[in-house]
């Protein structure tokens, strides 16, 4: 039998105030029905996937699922007035006599491989399946007039999700009821299932990480989870970064000192072809001196394949007491400087398929007394890979930015005092977690958070 997936995308996506259905919001430089599409086109155990959407966004779908080279969708199809009819019509999508089918939400684009897996070997001894978490809150039951009526044991309670999984023509049996009847009542496929008792529904373990996309402040979470999801699989092991960065060729501007010389040494231990740039040798704050910078690379060594900007000044002070002048050369050093690599290394990143990183501060997600200004300079950083991520997607450009607790530097000591050492990251630990992300093909769009744990 074939294994068919059946994503449903044709949500409007109101309860999110977004002026787009939410399946389109984009994270990491791609929609989320991408990110849920790459799951089960990766699964080496689906055979097919049949997309459902809302009529209004047809073209849209079929748009991006070519762009993006989907082979195993087979038919893209317009879903109903509810959860329920979409689903009935992606059944009906399915011509075999049976099969086993996995139905999914577009907006729960976290969903594991392993869940997959799992809901699949499920299949292969039940013909029904959920996937569900234990409820880690009390759940209570209330009279019409909103009085406690009981609270029933935690333990026997779980919280849904999908994908659930069914026989084919046990799902459609279930449907084809449901349609006769006219009951629209039940809000999944699994509850058509125990409504009419059809089968027992055998329930596999769902995942922390399989978040269903539903209010604005799960937009807001979406970003995290994904960074979460995607750092937590950097590989920084020494036999793995010389195997990815062994004949490398790497650009680092802010190599004098700090996280920069860091890098530069480790790059060059793991096998890459290093060039380090500082204060000294190159102006990055200069359109021409980073272009000649980079065409020298090119002449030299045919390629480049990252670049890492680490250059950055913190000037401590009160907003009302510094100068102007300070001001514009901190934003200078801190922003403008980034926008310049960047655009100065486009075209030969852009060949190699390579990849951008610049950093942050912990200090972006709050502005701080006395260093306003290098801060939000750290903020707009963020946003600027973000925007690149996504502007240099279709050129295979990886663009991230590393976000690195405090950190034992010149630069912080300069500015902060000696400090107790066991309460900052060393300048290694950070290099390590830059090679590991340059190195990972995959991550493109995030924070990645260096820390001490």
């Amino acid at each position: 039998m074939k294994n068919y997936a059946i994503i449903l995308s044709s949500g409007s996506g109101e309860r999110t105030g977004l002026n787009q259905p939410k399946q389109f919001h984009k994270i990491a430089g791609k929609t989320i029905i991408e990110h849920t599409l790459d799951s089960f086109e990766r699964h080496n155990q689906i055979d097919a996937i049949i997309l459902v959407v809302a009529e209004n966004y047809y073209d849209y779908h079929l748009q991006l699922i070519t762009a993006a080279g989907y082979q195993k969708v087979i038919k893209v199809v317009c879903g109903g007035n509810s959860r329920q009819q979409s689903s009935y019509h992606g059944l009906m999508a399915i011509n075999e006599t049976e099969a086993l089918v996995l139905i999914h939400d577009a907006v729960r684009p976290f969903i594991q491989s392993t869940t997959i897996t799992n809901v699949i070997e499920a299949l292969t001894t039940y013909n029904a399946v959920d996937t569900a978490l234990p409820s880690p809150d009390t759940l209570i039951e209330v009279d019409g007039n909103g009085f406690i009526k009981a609270i029933p044991p935690r333990k026997y309670f779980m919280r849904g999700q999908t994908p659930q999984g069914f026989k084919l023509s046990l799902i459609k049996k279930a449907h084809q009821l449901a349609n006769q009847e006219g009951n629209t009542t039940v809000t999944d496929d699994c509850g058509l299932i125990y409504y009419y008792k059809l089968a027992s529904i055998k329930v596999v373990a769902g995942d922390d990480f399989n978040h269903k996309i539903t209010y604005p402040v799960d937009v807001a979470l979406a970003d995290k989870l994904f960074q979460l999801k995607s750092v937590s699989k950097l590989n920084s092991q020494p036999e793995f970064l010389t195997n990815a960065l062994t004949g490398k060729v790497i650009a680092i501007f802010g190599a004098g000192s700090g996280i920069g010389e860091a890098c530069l040494k480790l790059a060059t231990h793991y096998g890459a072809k290093v060039y380090g740039f500082d204060k000294n040798s190159a102006d990055i704050t200069n359109e021409a001196v980073v272009t000649a910078a980079i065409n020298n690379i090119i002449q030299q060594e045919g390629r480049l394949d990252g670049v890492i900007v680490t250059a950055a000044v913190l000037n401590m002070g009160a907003l009302n007491g510094r100068s102007l002048s300070s001001i514009e050369q901190e934003i200078k050093l801190n922003y403008l400087a980034n926008i310049i690599v960047a655009k100065a290394s486009y075209t030969a990143l852009s060949a190699s398929k390579g990849c951008l990183i610049m950093f942050t501060s912990s200090s972006y997600t709050r502005g701080r007394a006395l260093y306003g200004i290098y801060s939000s300079v750290k903020a707009a950083i963020v946003n600027l890979t973000q925007a690149l991520a996504e502007e240099w997607l279709a050129a295979g450009i990886r663009v991230n930015v590393i976000n690195p607790e405090r950190t034992q530097t010149a630069m912080r000591l300069k500015n902060f005092g000696n400090e107790d050492p066991v309460l900052l990251l060393s300048a290694d630990k950070v290099a390590q977690q830059t090679l590991a992300t340059l190195a990972n093909n995959s991550l493109t769009g995030q924070v990645v958070d260096v820390t001490k744990k």
